[in-house]
């Protein structure tokens, strides 16, 4: 069901099954080591470059997301899944050692709701019984491309994010036990016209507040309806700008209810300045922690408002605006509280 005119109400209430998540050595010293399914102790993974690395890091999400589950590979439909890198190269070639028809997405950091809300849909259509849906990011690929190798040691300033290492995956079905997907809100792009690549906080938040508040409008509910609001990768200063722009429209929205996936991950002490980022960030902190707490009982419906920076290497050198979009997905506890 099509509610006004960028939400989807999904009746048949598609279940995420299970859920894989993989991380890195910083993401092992972070706040929620204990949500990830494996945790590796060296960036490289024995791989000769980070795509590669980033690449079998999105094939381990899904294969412990399928190993999490009762069926066999066999079973899975579609692969939709995306990351950041020049044509999402790491998560197509992911796509072929899965060996799974595959939906390519690019939504940057929203990449994950983007393709949580896609399969939903498919699914609550009677398209498919059983879609893998994630993404992926590595931290030094993804400097590398956006900014400079870690090795040349340039100094940011404190707007800047860290991009998460890892890769997150939900098995997302017809039927089944497990936290339901309820509804998903698509975005529209938001221009805020900052030109800055290393205040992504900053340009994402506008984005992140047109959805939320178009997602409350068409579902016709308050922000207490939800046990938490959780942004992607807005970061301290994201954050701070998003809570001001939604009470400046209006938007009651308590300060402990509106958190932060890019808030979430480390821990207070990582050199992470403004906080984490990555198309992994919201796939890792939901799938691995949010949905736990949820299954242990402790949060019973979420809004999910993954939030992308959808700039370029090439448009940051023609001194562009950032486009942003944010995708929102509501999630609700299912049967298998414990």
């Amino acid at each position: 069901m099509l509610l006004g005119h960028q939400t989807w109400l999904f009746e048949n209430k598609p279940v995420i099954t299970s859920t894989g998540t993989v991380g890195g050595p910083f993401e092992a010293k972070g706040s929620i080591p204990n949500d990830f399914d494996i945790l590796h102790e060296d960036i490289w993974l024995k791989q000769d470059s980070f795509e590669k690395a980033q690449q079998l890091m999105m094939e381990e999400a899904c294969q412990f997301a399928i190993k999490n589950s009762t069926i066999q590979k066999e079973q899975v439909e579609f692969f939709i899944s995306g990351d950041l890198i020049n044509q999402i190269t790491p998560t197509s070639f992911a796509a072929k050692t899965m060996g799974l028809p595959y939906f390519g997405l690019f939504s940057a950091c929203a990449t994950s709701m983007e393709s949580l809300a896609l399969s939903a849909f498919i699914i609550n259509g009677q398209g498919a019984n059983h879609i893998l849906s994630g993404s992926a990011s590595h931290n030094a690929a993804v400097e590398k491309q956006f900014r400079y190798p870690t090795e040349y040691g340039g100094q940011k300033p404190p707007t800047s994010q860290w991009t998460v290492t890892g890769a997150g995956c939900a098995l997302v079905s017809k039927e089944g036990t497990g936290p339901v997907v309820t509804s998903a809100t698509i975005g529209k792009i938001v221009d805020m016209e900052m030109t800055d690549p290393f205040n992504m906080g900053g340009a994402m938040a506008g984005a992140a507040v047109d959805t939320i508040i178009t997602h409350l409008r068409e579902r016709n509910v308050d922000p207490s309806f939800y046990d938490l609001i959780i942004t992607g990768d807005l970061g301290h200063i994201g954050r701070e700008v998003a809570l001001d722009l939604l009470r400046k429209n209006d938007i009651p929205m308590e300060e402990d209810q509106f958190v932060d996936c890019g808030l979430t991950i480390y821990r207070e002490g990582q050199p992470v300045l403004a906080g984490a980022s990555g198309s992994a960030c919201s796939a890792i902190v939901v799938y691995g922690h949010f949905l736990k707490l949820m299954k242990q009982g402790d949060i019973k419906r979420i809004l999910v408002v993954a939030t992308g920076a959808l700039h370029s290497t090439l448009s940051v050198q023609q001194k562009d605006p950032i486009p942003c979009i944010a995708h929102a997905v509501s999630i609700e506890a299912g049967s298998d509280i414990t």
